[in-house]
């Protein structure tokens, strides 16, 4: 017995260290690989270190209206299109407006979305993230009409307007606010709302928000599930989630005939066309999707302003003028909105010279000539949006938050 357990204990680190072996092997040959083989005029750069490549560098933070020390670096000594080994892959990166317009008026044909495979797991297979190909057109075209029916009803921006107020009524009771915290809480109360039909003050919704923040913590972690680590807390917080909206679900499929409610989630359940895993990963991407990025946009919006005086005041002068056009406690409206041009100016040069959404990752499906060079089938290309958008070929005073340039 002791010589079976000696033999069996040697073939488990045998095979242990022989898999190692082979994993990290394979790494180092995926990652000088492509430097022997003739591939043709690929753009010109350098992969770095083995396996690591220049993903550390890359990841390094810098402010957002900053192109930071990589990009500057690289663009400096290989132009606006170079090569770089990130994330595992060869990577083209493309800092050029032309080049990134190309890569996604091709998405489906010549590149496809490709995020790394924990962030399938961390996600689901169903989430129209990390679909690909017809699957994700058929989640899209959805999405889209979905979305257009539930901002064309009434409901949709009263229920907005009177979580704002209530939200900043509860300021008055605080001596400090944390404007952050405070866009979060109001972004996830109206998406709840909106999604779910959710009020903050229900059981259900704190337990959305607890599960749904350590979601977000673990979508930025090392994948190692392990129990404990912030990617094994995210996958479970994840099928949390999923538990509730299924029950939510049956809720209101019991009672179908006696619901009045018209939120997303109720327009959701007419469509045929999805499986119930899919309409739970559809209230998931919504809640995904519209919590950091518009929370983020808010903030932005509030710092761009407090350093552009002038820009608050004409905002305030266009809402003071919508404002007074209607009764004391009259809802504001679409025509209201259509109204606020000043307002629109604002929020797209907070999403230019902010970058909420830095780069969007992508694979080469077939070898793509380009101009004078080449992107090989299966290399990872990376448009890099926030290098457009501080580009001070294309924006006069690209580093400065000038809202007057979108008139």
């Amino acid at each position: 017995m002791p010589e079976l357990l000696s033999s069996m204990a040697g073939g488990f680190w045998l095979s242990l260290v022989v898999g190692t072996f082979g994993f990290l092997f394979g790494l180092i040959l995926n990652h000088f690989l492509p430097l022997f083989l003739r591939l043709g005029p690929v753009p010109r750069g350098t992969f770095g270190w083995p396996i690591l490549g220049e993903t550390l560098r890359f990841l390094k933070p810098h402010p957002s209206n900053s192109l930071g020390a990589f990009l500057q670096d690289h663009c400096s000594r290989y132009g606006k299109v170079f090569k770089s080994h990130l994330f595992l892959s060869p990577t083209v990166v493309s800092c050029d407006q032309e080049l990134n317009y190309f890569i996604l008026q091709n998405e489906g044909k010549l590149f496809e979305c490709s995020y790394p495979k924990p962030i399938h797991g961390i996600l689901g297979k169903n989430s129209m993230l990390v679909a690909v190909g017809d699957t994700h057109k058929r989640l899209r075209n959805v999405a889209l009409s979905l979305v257009t029916i539930t901002k064309s009803k009434p409901e949709f921006l009263h229920d907005i307007e009177t979580t704002a107020i209530r939200i900043l009524h509860s300021w008055k009771e605080k001596s400090q606010v944390i404007f952050c915290e405070e866009a979060r809480k109001f972004t996830f109360n109206v998406i709840v709302k909106q999604v779910l039909g959710l009020t903050p003050d229900e059981p259900r919704t704190t337990r959305i928000l607890e599960d749904f923040l350590t979601f977000m913590r673990g979508l930025i972690s090392l994948p190692l599930y392990i129990p404990g680590t912030p990617y094994a807390r995210a996958v479970q917080a994840r099928s949390r989630i999923c538990s509730t909206v299924k029950a939510i679900i049956e809720e209101r499929k019991r009672n179908a005939g006696n619901s009045r409610k018209s939120d997303f989630l109720e327009i959701l359940l007419t469509v045929n066309t999805l499986s119930e895993e899919e309409k739970v990963s559809f209230v998931l991407d919504s809640l995904l999707g519209g919590y950091e990025t518009t929370s983020l946009l808010m903030a932005m919006v509030v710092h761009f302003l407090c350093q552009s005086p002038l820009a608050l005041q004409q905002l305030k002068v266009e809402h003071q003028k919508i404002r007074s056009m209607k009764l004391k406690d009259e809802k504001l409206n679409w025509e209201d909105y259509k109204k606020m041009e000043f307002t629109q100016n604002v929020i797209n040069e907070a999403l230019r010279y902010g970058n909420i959404v830095k780069f969007v990752h992508r694979k080469a499906l077939k070898d793509v000539k380009y101009r004078d060079y080449l992107i090989p089938s299966g290399w990872k290309v990376l448009p890099v949006f926030s290098a457009v958008h501080l580009d001070p070929t294309l924006h006069a005073n690209a580093f400065q938050f000038h809202p007057w340039r979108w008139e």
